[in-house]
Formats: C-alpha cells, sequence, structure tokens
C-alpha cells in the first residue's frame, strides 16, 4: 500500500514538472520570437570619396610630439628650463607646447595642387622667471625636432614682460600658502568666528582679473568662499588684495582687506577693529547647500534615446571626418578650443578655417573683487578645460567619443578621454516640408538631420558648450552655450545695483559674455569680395495706376571695399545680410555667396576709454572683414589677460592699416553672446536654454537649388502612395526595426584636474 502510494506521488511530480516545462519552454519561445535583432554597427551608407590623410597637416600634436619637444627643449643647457608644473615664479618653466599651424598658401598648395608637405613644427611657450621676459620659441621639424628659433619679437613686435604671464600651478600653490600663513594663521579667531575656519577646515579662493590697473602690476583681489561643491555661489564677506608682482615668493605682501563691506590697510588693522568692536562682525552659522547639483529626487526612468537603425552615416579617421556630403578636419587647441579645417560640400571647399578665438565677460559689483573683473578666457585655456563628456548627458549615449591630449601648465602630455563627441542628431523639426491642399494634393518633407561636433570646457566656474553643426542644406553653424555656476558676491550695501539677489547674502553679479570666432570663408578660392543686402520701402507708382503709390520692400545691395568699411560696429545699424561671394555666378547669374547669420543679444562692449578694452577691441564689431595674413592668425592671446593695458594682440590694429578687401582673401572675424542679469533661477546652475549665441553660415544664389532636395532622406507622399516605401522610408520603419547595441557607461573625467601639489 505505501509503494503504491509513492508510485502515484511520484507520477503527479512528474506530470508537474512536465507541465512546467512546457509552460516555460511556450514562454521562451515568445520572448525570442518577438526580440528585435540587434543594429548593425556597420554603415548601410556608401561613402563619396575616402578620408583625406593631407587632413594631418592640421591635426594636434600626438603624446608622443609633445615629449619630444618637451624633450628637446628641456635638453637645451643654454636655456636652462625646468619642466616641473610646481616651478616656482623664480624658475624657467616650459608652459605650453601647441602645434604651429603652417602657413595658409602651404598648406592650400599641397592639399590642392601637390606641392611639397609643410614641415610640421610646434610652438613653445618658456616663462622665463630669472630673466624677466616670456619667449616664445618654434620648435622643429617633427616628429625628432633638431631646431628652435626665437619668435617673440617676429610675431608681437617687443618683448613680452614677464607679468604677462599666466598665473601657474606652481605660482598658486604659493598663493594658497601664502594665505594660510599670512591671512588666515594671523586672523584665525576672526575667521573661526565668522566663516567656523579651522586646521580641518577652510574656504575657497576665486580671483578677480585683470591684476592691477595698469601695466607691470600682478596685484589680485581673491575672494573666500564655503568650502562647498558649487562653492561659487557661497560667498562669505572677506576679500583680500596680494602683491605678488615679485618672482620671488618671500616679497609677496597683503595690500588690503575687506570684510563685511568694511575696507581695513592690513591684516593688523583687521584684528585690532574686530577687537574694539568697531566692526559689524559676520556671525558663522551652518547653511545648507544649495549650489548642490545632486538631484533632490532619486532619478527615475529614461529620457528618450536615439540610436543608428542602419549604422552611423559619418567616419572619423584620425582628424578626418566625412558626413554625407560634408567633410573637414579638426583640432582642439588648449588656448582657443575647437576649430575646423578645409570644410567641403559636395567636395568644394567652403571654409579654410572656422575656429573659436575668445571668450570674454566684464562684471558689475560694489566688491572688489568683481568690478574691476574682465575675464579673457583664452590666456588661461578655453580648449585646456575640455574634460571627458559624460555619455548620455553631454552628449547622446551612442555619439562617438575622441580623446585628446593637451601639454600646458603641466610636466607631460595629459590625455583627455572623450573629451569631442560627434553624432547625427535628429532636431525634431523638418528641414524643409509642404502640405498641398489647393488644386493637387502630395506631401513632400525632409527631416532636419544635422552632424554635430561638440566639446564642452569647464572654465572655472562657466561650462562652455561649443558646436559645430553640419546640416544637408549646405549650411554650417557654430554656436555656443552657457552653464555651469554664475560668479556672485558677497551682499553689502549698494551691491543690489550691480545684479539680483540669489541666496542668503549672496548677490548674483550683473556680466557680459562675448564670444568671438573666426571665420575664413574660401568660396571659389581665395578670391572673394564682402557684400551686404538689406531692404527699405520706395514710394512706388503702380504700373497699372500710375496716379496712384504704394509703399513696396526694395533689395538694397551694396559691395564694401575696405577693412574700415567692413568693421561693422554693435553700436551702429548693420545691414541683415553679410555676404562672403566669388566673382563667378550661379546659373541665375547671381553671384555664389554665403551669407553670415549672427545670432546675439549682447550687452554693451566696454567703452574704448577704459585702458583695458585694448585687450578685447575684437568685441565692438558684429562682424569685421579683413585681409587675411598668417601674421593675423588670432584676435586675442595668451598675455591679454594679465597685460590688458599693452595687449600682445590688439585686434583693432588688424583694422588700421584700412586695407582692399575687393577680390581679395577674407576672413570674417564674428562676435556674438549675450547679455546675464542672474535671477532665481540661476541655483543652483545656469540652464543652457536661451543663454547662448553663434554664426549660421548658409548658402545665399551658391547653388542654382537647394541641395538637399538631393538628401536620401527626402518623402514624397501622394493620393494612393501612403503606404509605399519608394519614397517614403517612414512607411516601412518597423521593416528595419532593431534593438540598439549599448556600451557599457564608463567616466574618467577626473583624471585630468588640476593638481596643486606633487
Amino acid at each position: 500500500m505505501v509503494v503504491l502510494r509513492m508510485s502515484s506521488l511520484v507520477k503527479w511530480i512528474l506530470i508537474l514538472l512536465g507541465l512546467i516545462s512546457v509552460i516555460a519552454n511556450i514562454v521562451i519561445v515568445c520572448l525570442y520570437s518577438g526580440r528585435l535583432p540587434k543594429c548593425s554597427s556597420k554603415p548601410h551608407h556608401v561613402f563619396k570619396g575616402k578620408h583625406n590623410e593631407r587632413s594631418a597637416v592640421f591635426a594636434d600634436l600626438s603624446a608622443e610630439e609633445y615629449l619630444q619637444v618637451r624633450d628637446y627643449m628641456s635638453n637645451q643647457k643654454d636655456l636652462d628650463i625646468s619642466v616641473n608644473a610646481l616651478t616656482k615664479p623664480s624658475g624657467n618653466f616650459l608652459f605650453l607646447i601647441d602645434v604651429l599651424l603652417p602657413r595658409k598658401a602651404d598648406a592650400l598648395g599641397y592639399l590642392d595642387n601637390n606641392k611639397p608637405k609643410p614641415v610640421r613644427e610646434a610652438t613653445a611657450v618658456v616663462f622665463y622667471g630669472t630673466l624677466g621676459h616670456i619667449k616664445e620659441y618654434v620648435v622643429g621639424p617633427l616628429p625628432n625636432p633638431t631646431y628652435h628659433r626665437d619668435v617673440t619679437v617676429e610675431r608681437y613686435k617687443e618683448e613680452l614682460p614677464i607679468n604677462a604671464r599666466t598665473v601657474t600651478i606652481g605660482e598658486y600653490a604659493l598663493i594658497f600658502k601664502f594665505i594660510n600663513e599670512e591671512v588666515f594663521t594671523k586672523l584665525g579667531k576672526i575667521v573661526k568666528e565668522s566663516f567656523d575656519v579651522s586646521k580641518e577646515k577652510t574656504l575657497n579662493c576665486f580671483e578677480g582679473m585683470p591684476r592691477g590697473v595698469k601695466s607691470g602690476e600682478r596685484q589680485t583681489w581673491i575672494s573666500f568662499f564655503r568650502d562647498l561643491s558649487g562653492m561659487y555661489i557661497h560667498p562669505v564677506g572677506l576679500e583680500v588684495l596680494i602683491n605678488h608682482e615679485s618672482t620671488n615668493a618671500s616679497l609677496w605682501s597683503v595690500k588690503r582687506l575687506l570684510y563685511n563691506g568694511q575696507y581695513f590697510d592690513s591684516v593688523e588693522d583687521l584684528i585690532k577693529q574686530y577687537d574694539d568692536g568697531k566692526v559689524t562682525k559676520i556671525v558663522y552659522k551652518p547653511v545648507q547647500n544649495y549650489a548642490s547639483l545632486k538631484p533632490k529626487i532619486k532619478p527615475t526612468g529614461l529620457s528618450p534615446q536615439q540610436f543608428y537603425a542602419q549604422g552611423k552615416r559619418f567616419s572619423v579617421k584620425n582628424n578626418h571626418v566625412m558626413y554625407l556630403e560634408w567633410s573637414f578636419a579638426f583640432g582642439l587647441s588648449s588656448l582657443t578650443g575647437m576649430r575646423v579645417f578645409d570644410v567641403r560640400f559636395k567636395g568644394e571647399r567652403i571654409a579654410y578655417e572656422v575656429s573659436v578665438q575668445e571668450a570674454m565677460s566684464v562684471y558689475g559689483s560694489i566688491t572688489p573683487g568683481m568690478i574691476l573683473t574682465k575675464f579673457l578666457d583664452s590666456s588661461i585655456g578655453i580648449g585646456r578645460f575640455a574634460h571627458e563628456l559624460v555619455r548620455g548627458v553631454d552628449c547622446p549615449y551612442a555619439a562617438t567619443y575622441i580623446d585628446t591630449f593637451r601639454y600646458i601648465d603641466v610636466s607631460a602630455p595629459h590625455r583627455f578621454r572623450n573629451s569631442i563627441c560627434l553624432f547625427e542628431h535628429n532636431t525634431g523639426r523638418p528641414l524643409r516640408r509642404h502640405f498641398s491642399d489647393f488644386f493637387s494634393n502630395s506631401y513632400g518633407g525632409m527631416v532636419n538631420s544635422a552632424l554635430v561636433f561638440r566639446t564642452i570646457t569647464a572654465i572655472g566656474n562657466y561650462d562652455y558648450l561649443w558646436d559645430f553643426i553640419f546640416y544637408q542644406s549646405g549650411s554650417v553653424e557654430t554656436k555656443v552655450h552657457a552653464t555651469g555656476y554664475i560668479s556672485s558676491s558677497f551682499n553689502v550695501d549698494g551691491n543690489l545695483k550691480y545684479g539680483h539677489q540669489v541666496a542668503e547674502n549672496t548677490i548674483g553679479n550683473i556680466h557680459t559674455h562675448f564670444i568671438n570666432f573666426k571665420v575664413d570663408l574660401d568660396v571659389l578660392g581665395v578670391e572673394n569680395v564682402f557684400q551686404t543686402k538689406d531692404m527699405k520701402f520706395m514710394n512706388v507708382s503702380l504700373p497699372w495706376m500710375p496716379e496712384r503709390y504704394a509703399m513696396v520692400p526694395q533689395l538694397v545691395e551694396a559691395q564694401l571695399k575696405t577693412e574700415k568699411e567692413a568693421a561693422l560696429r554693435y553700436d551702429t545699424k548693420t545691414p541683415r545680410y553679410l555676404h562672403i561671394a566669388s566673382n563667378r555666378t550661379n546659373r541665375w547669374g547671381h553671384q555664389r555667396s554665403y551669407r553670415l547669420q549672427v545670432v546675439s543679444f549682447t550687452g554693451d562692449s566696454l567703452p574704448e576709454t577704459e585702458p583695458e578694452e585694448k585687450s578685447m577691441s575684437w568685441a565692438r564689431y558684429k562682424v569685421a572683414i579683413t585681409k587675411h595674413k598668417d601674421s593675423e592668425q588670432t584676435s586675442s592671446s595668451l598675455y591679454s589677460q594679465n597685460n590688458m593695458w599693452t595687449p600682445a594682440v590688439d585686434f583693432s590694429k588688424y583694422i588700421e592699416d584700412d586695407e582692399s578687401i575687393e577680390n581679395q582673401d577674407l576672413v570674417a572675424w564674428v562676435t556674438t553672446g549675450f547679455l546675464h542679469i542672474p535671477h532665481a533661477e540661476d541655483i543652483p546652475n545656469t540652464v543652457t536654454v536661451g543663454n547662448g549665441g553663434g554664426v549660421i553660415l548658409r548658402p545665399h544664389n551658391y547653388f542654382d537649388e537647394d541641395p538637399s532636395i538631393h538628401s536620401p532622406d527626402g518623402v514624397y507622399i501622394s493620393p494612393g502612395s501612403e503606404g509605399n516605401c519608394e519614397n517614403n522610408k517612414m512607411a516601412c520603419l518597423a521593416e528595419d526595426a532593431c534593438s540598439p547595441v549599448i556600451e557599457p557607461f564608463t567616466y574618467s573625467g577626473f583624471e585630468g584636474t588640476i593638481k596643486f601639489e606633487e
């Protein structure tokens, strides 16, 4: 009886297991039968032409080339150069190594006419603390350099004084040590009671610039902020002016102090008046870190993602990119940032160079740390601070990411992983479309899918997003957006004239953002003219009713002949259409040209009566057209920030000689930007929406028709063909659906941050 019961139990267990197995197999089959195939990583798109290996003439230096230049320079015993990043100002320090771009004529000869390849060379910048000046050297040839040549006077027409140099990591280390010993230690009681400073808890520094009020000075107002993430919006009300003109740090001194809106001649003066009760004391109290960017709610879900159903339609090889009808070379300068070269559409060169030149801000405040502040970011290094981009946030997850190498204020070249991204982007609105409702019915349209070339530079408190966008209509857009933290000052009497209160005791200071781009258009060659077009209303007699008149808009055209005529200032009305044109015509008899369409919301530029204005004279002009010269490579310089009063490069001098710009190789210098009046919504961070500007390079009679009509992305629907895939790939999208291949998330961005100690 027991045996029979056991057999029956085993039988039912086996039946149950069999049912479970059948059900499980059905579930598995259902799941996998509906699973999409993986998207192909190989592009379906067939590229026209091949990557141009000659684009390497514009390539940034490799890590090996940086090391070769560094070692060559350090081995020149007569130069007596240190490559230690903590070299003191009194030493001789190899601060910067960067590629030296070839002369334009040499590059074009090599690219177009099979002339010899230009010699590859580098620029090396040395701060000579022992001699009191700065030198720039050309080093070459690369690889394996064998010569160097001092080109300082050749480039700048004068020697460069040592106090025009950027503050190096070695100098910062000494400044921090000086502040700790000469300020915090001596003000121990005050900084403890006011800011809770101790051996374990300190304050952070933020500098005002320029460092003084005349050439030769190196006196910096340093403002102090709570040691919290997002310190820039946590001012505490203490500012100190230090004199560090001497390259000998033992001669540095404290010149003035500001505590809670009251000035003091020395540390001792502040201590005495504080102890005597003659000072309105700041009483420390902890605050919530309203500057933190940690999400206040738990992140849930995912935002929409893009992927490539048929592979990527662009290709990157070394420093060369191909995308549909576009091709270009690229680079990332430590000083000026993003740049592209030899930009071609349908095989024709549109631009020789499009590049970022300078980012400048002028601040307003009643407190000394901000009242004179005028930042010129290329003097610190715009491209220097292009760190790793966060996949899925800074760029689409599926973007292509590119590493860069830099040598600036370091001991060895640094690799910045994934610091450039490249992706094709559906803008979410059609490039063109029309629905025909009258007489005949049809729909024709095209998705606005464009290639985006991007980097992001985090320069102190601000982050700038730099985009070069290539559209299928033959247009190129160069634009910038600002985000990051605003600069702020402690709220003292009178400061509300210079901004809004955005947090407790915190004023967001009014400031301008001016961005300068270099646009070297070559429209069907290097012999171009500059034209303007606009409109005016004319009182016109009606042909069929001569006695009646009407105000009718009419085209107004002009061709500007000299550099001064073509220096279009922001404080005057400028024509709305600005063109670099060829003398060749399209099918309809119009000169083929590219239009410069500037998108800008700038504030007023600094008045020319101010002595610092010469260092930013490019900001006077919405657009300035000059004749190309290899000696006029940039609109600003590494030395502008710390010698604003006698700048090494004064852009206005490019225009003073008033050369002819008719049938010449022309360069457009374009200034854009926006006025920023900080407000509560800038806490914790400024958003990119509405905070930017740029310039669009648009074909204007360059073609005989819109070139995008030849794009494979066009869609056409006529009655009865709604589901036909022949002229409408969207109708068969389900057939091409696939599952994207997701690469693992990685981030190494903190590897390249500045260290102030060994």
